[in-house]
């Protein structure tokens, strides 16, 4: 890809590399590493926007090179004419703006995300209390809360919470629901809320789940 986003969640950036630079304005990499160093900006802008990294050759060799910024690209490419330098020019500016937007795109969703996942604290307390006070007292009463959970990921997804862990690659300690996009917990809390009201309603399980089988017949995925 002419140009990636890297770093970790929450602190994502744009950049291409020398090596590609060199590769699309058709120059020798060692030349590209030059015009980085001979460039007369100053160190803050330096530091800010060509960080020094490496990359391993095809013979196995770690050798050096700069991971650039959209304005280190601008101020190093200003250098660079001919119709095809030009060219070149336009693709990386056409590219990095089409990797902005996809990044803008994952904030978006990560906003979303967050939204919900919000919500679905104060929903799964609501169904932990609806159990709590409209569940007769039994010793199979614990077990309510994770087979109504159960019953709603299997009306949804298909699978049980054990088996979407498994999918998901859910570590120890870790929380299934982290695993889900925005849409997938909406829909799960969507369930949630359903699941209380017909608890409240003073229906059982075998009830709410003969409603579900035959009211909600449809499969999402987790990721999607």
């Amino acid at each position: 890809m002419l140009v990636e986003i890297i770093g970790k969640r929450n602190e994502e950036r744009l950049i291409t590399t020398s090596l590609k630079i060199a590769e699309k304005f058709g120059k020798e990499h060692a030349h590209v590493l030059r015009d980085i160093r001979d460039m007369e900006c100053s160190d803050t802008f330096r530091e800010s926007n060509f960080g020094l990294s490496s990359y391993k050759s095809t013979q196995g060799k770690t050798l050096p090179m700069y991971e650039v910024t959209r304005d280190g690209f601008t101020l190093l490419a200003m250098g660079y004419t001919g119709k095809e330098a030009m060219k070149f020019k336009e693709d990386y500016i056409n590219a990095f703006n089409a990797m902005e937007n996809e990044l803008k795109r994952i904030y978006t969703e990560r906003q979303q995300w967050q939204i919900e996942r919000d919500k679905g604290v104060v929903i799964r307390h609501i169904l932990a209390d609806t159990i709590k006070m409209k569940i007769a007292d039994s010793p199979h009463k614990r077990f309510a809360y994770p087979n109504y959970t159960n019953l709603i990921y299997r009306t949804l997804f298909g699978k049980t919470a054990k088996e979407l862990e498994q999918e998901c690659g859910v570590k120890a300690r870790e929380n299934l629901r982290d695993y889900f996009t925005g849409n997938a917990l909406a829909q799960v809390q969507s369930m949630e809320m359903l699941v209380s009201s017909l608890i409240g309603c003073g229906w059982g399980y075998e009830k709410i789940k003969e409603f579900l089988s035959e009211n909600c017949k449809y499969k999402i995925e987790a990721g999607d």
